[in-house]
């Protein structure tokens, strides 16, 4: 507790009413790579708390739609641009429950997914990449041609096949870390940018 107190991103948060601290991780991502514009139609994965829902919610402007996703309920926004579905993205039917929602596709999917971190590091990655890879199934299915998508990863021995599949699917691939991960953490972003579409 004492840690998060001194931690600039956990205050700032809290000045700025962002629900988490990584709502800063987004912006970043957001000034420097442009990722979502006025306008778009955004997947959000792993939603809760909302952090990052706010972040995509005011890139939008009053413009374009935001559906935060994730197996925990999240609190509503204000924005009538925002909605929410309870759905965990593992199970059989959510590819297909997003394509329903999205018949005309999206412009960004955007994934913050993560396992409850058991503390066994290989576990641990092991569940995460499967979240990543799940998310990248759904990025597939629901984005337009030209589309962009963004899942965190854990560092460790599968993330390189993880990226190859994300090369696969997409022009241009990034491995992003921004200002506000924390020091000790192994986390990082992969950014594909410019969907193949289907071939």
């Amino acid at each position: 507790m004492q840690s998060r107190r001194r931690d600039q991103y956990y205050r700032l948060a809290k000045e700025k009413g962002y629900r988490s601290r990584a709502a800063f991780k987004l912006s970043e991502i957001i000034r420097s790579y442009r990722i979502i514009k006025r306008g778009d139609w955004v997947i959000e994965l792993g939603a809760a708390p909302g952090g990052w829902t706010q972040v995509v919610a005011e890139t939008l402007g009053n413009e374009g739609y935001v559906l935060g996703v994730d197996i925990q309920p999240v609190e509503s926004l204000k924005q009538s641009q925002v909605g929410f579905m309870k759905l965990d993205i593992t199970s059989d039917s959510a590819v297909k429950l997003l394509e329903e929602r999205f018949p005309n596709k999206v412009d960004v999917v955007v994934s913050d997914v993560s396992p409850n971190v058991s503390g066994a590091w290989d576990l641990d990655h092991s569940r995460q990449i499967h979240l990543a890879r799940r998310s990248l199934e759904i990025a597939r299915s629901t984005l337009r041609s030209g589309g962009n998508f963004l899942v965190k990863a854990f560092q460790g021995g599968e993330l390189k096949d993880f990226l190859s599949e994300v090369k696969s699917s997409f022009r241009s691939v990034r491995l992003v870390k921004p200002r506000a991960t924390r020091a000790s953490s192994s986390e990082l972003y992969i950014l594909g940018l410019g969907h193949l579409g289907e071939s």
